[in-house]
């Protein structure tokens, strides 16, 4: 096996099990722990892995945080689709937060006209929630991000302080074994504040989050009651839910997966 073909090889192997020995390309590869040492430094060299004692790892995946209408069409079906089923968990009654995240926006989409209070300090998903006579929208005052459409700083984190809700619906720039991070320190502090002031935490996150890890860690799984997605995640990314006894609903399936 030429050395290209081994290069792509480990980082197939890198991308499911996320990473690698020495000795597991030795018995994978059939080689020598010199050529496998070679075929590391060359990927390191190439700025396609980092090289540990004993082996290897995917560099960290850090994602450009667009601007917000730009997210809105990053993985759209997706994130509709989870926007769709988040929507059912709101009920008659409830007091629910919701972020400023454009997969919770999406959930803004489909909730239906019904009695019951929305916190956000989103300026699209209060504007699209306007519509319904029913709903009471209460926006978090603060200062506004005009690039990303939300309120922040410590005036919003205060007047969130003030509320007790049932549910927050919760999104992320990444999910990994770190837990729950955002591309901004401002916004991670608020999503914080908004978890800790509700007694049911929902995480709408699609396939692209898992394993990605962002700037600002704002939350752990032990934070998370249900987390909602469009796709089953890897067996590691599961047994780590199982273990935080986070309840797992893949949208546009027939039926929930649950976690007990």
């Amino acid at each position: 096996m030429y050395q290209e073909e081994r290069l792509v090889a480990i980082l197939s192997y890198l991308k499911e099990y996320k990473r690698i020995s020495v000795e597991e390309i030795c018995s994978e590869l059939e080689v020598s722990r010199d050529t496998a040492r070679r075929d590391l430094v060359r990927l390191e060299e190439e700025g396609r892995i980092i090289r540990t004692r004993g082996g290897a790892l995917l560099p960290t995946e850090h994602q450009m945080v667009m601007d917000y209408n730009h997210r809105l069409k990053v993985v759209s079906s997706e994130k509709q689709v989870i926007g769709e089923k988040a929507a059912t968990f709101l009920k008659t009654g409830d007091a629910i937060i919701l972020d400023a995240s454009t997969t919770v926006q999406a959930c803004a989409e489909h909730v239906e006209n019904m009695e019951c209070t929305i916190i956000t300090n989103s300026i699209n998903s209060a504007e699209i929630l306007s519509k319904h006579p029913l709903i009471s929208i209460h926006l978090v005052g603060g200062e506004l991000h005009k690039k990303h459409r939300y309120l922040f700083g410590s005036q919003a984190i205060e007047k969130l302080a003030q509320y007790s809700v049932d549910k927050a619906f919760i999104g992320a720039v990444g999910i990994s074994e770190m837990g729950l991070t955002s591309a901004h320190e401002e916004d991670g502090m608020l999503k914080k504040k908004m978890m800790q002031q509700a007694r049911q935490v929902i995480v709408l996150a699609d396939h692209t989050k898992f394993g990605v890890n962002g700037f600002f860690q704002f939350g752990s799984f032990t934070d998370i009651d249900v987390l909602i997605t469009d796709r089953m995640p890897s067996g590691d990314f599961m047994q780590l839910l199982q273990e935080k006894d986070v309840e797992l609903v893949i949208a546009g399936e027939g039926e929930e997966e649950e976690n007990d």
